[in-house]
């Protein structure tokens, strides 16, 4: 099942997209999708539905985050070895644990707007994992009962503000417009094995990166059970597990950042594709 959700900001509506690729919308059926409805009681009701007898969405227009209330957006580093080399980055003993503020949470095909004085915005396509039930201290083995889905996630970064400004991680991962998210979220069952999931990034219609989710150093079982350890998890909290590498600051010899008018397209296989254009600093482009 693809959760989804459409419409301006503060006006969105919650849908699922059929077998047929068809958006179905599920306003009659939920007023929106959030949190709760990712619980597994919630997800199999709408799993349940004949989507045929939903009214379809001819032009949906604007695609927003698949589900509100996102509570936590965790975020993991230096997660495939090769991305880790290109940053000569030594291989982490164990994950490496930041935020992003939820303010940064876009959607897919939304605007991403370069903050003022930045230098360095680079790009990250990465494997998104949505929590369905909390998960406080879970076993590795148990720990994929406690997923609701995965996503797509553009886990957006500017990098001097990241690493030569002092202090942890969180200021160049933060900005408003640097997640990306959607454009759905698939349903775990159809997702058989989430170490298996194929992922490309282009920038202005050059491929960037290309790679898997399974050269991960730390697979979606252990990063989930990981995390728990450190916070409860709940339902609608978002896990982004690493990136592959092709970024900009790997690039030899001089790196080539994000600018105004650059377009980047991305995806992973089976979880649907985004598509951003990139914006100069420009606060009407976050609030509208």
């Amino acid at each position: 099942m693809k959760l989804m959700r459409y419409g301006a900001k503060g006006a969105e509506k919650p849908a699922l997209v059929d077998a047929q690729g068809t958006v179905r919308d599920l306003s009659a059926v939920v007023p929106d999708i959030t949190a709760q409805t990712l619980r597994p009681e919630n997800l199999k009701r709408l799993a349940e539905l004949d989507a045929s007898k939903l009214p379809a969405v001819a032009n949906p227009g604007r695609i927003a985050p698949p589900w509100s209330g996102c509570a936590k957006f965790i975020c993991i580093g230096l997660n495939y070895s090769d991305h880790a080399a290109e940053t000569g980055s030594p291989i982490p003993k164990e994950p490496i644990i930041f935020m992003k503020p939820t303010s940064a949470l876009v959607g897919c095909n939304d605007a991403v707007v370069i903050p003022q004085g930045s230098k360095k915005t680079d790009w990250e396509v990465e494997l998104g994992v949505v929590i369905g039930t909390m998960a406080r201290y879970v076993d590795k083995a148990d720990a994929l009962k406690h997923v609701a889905g995965y996503c797509v996630v553009n886990d957006v970064s500017e990098r001097e503000y990241q690493l030569e400004r002092g202090g942890t991680w969180d200021k160049g991962k933060g900005c408003d417009t640097f997640g990306p998210v959607g454009p759905w979220m698939v349903s775990a069952d159809e997702v058989k094995d989430p170490q298996a999931l194929a992922m490309w990034l282009d920038v202005n219609g050059q491929r960037r990166q290309n790679g898997t989710t399974g050269t991960m150093i730390f697979g979606v079982a252990e990063l989930v059970a990981y995390c728990s350890r450190f916070m409860t998890l709940w339902p609608g909290d978002l896990i982004t597990t690493g990136t592959p590498p092709g970024v900009a600051m790997g690039m030899k010899p001089t790196p080539v950042y994000l600018k105004p008018g650059d377009e980047m397209r991305l995806g992973i296989a089976g979880l649907g594709e985004q598509r951003q254009r990139v914006y100069a600093w420009d606060p009407k482009l976050i609030d509208s």
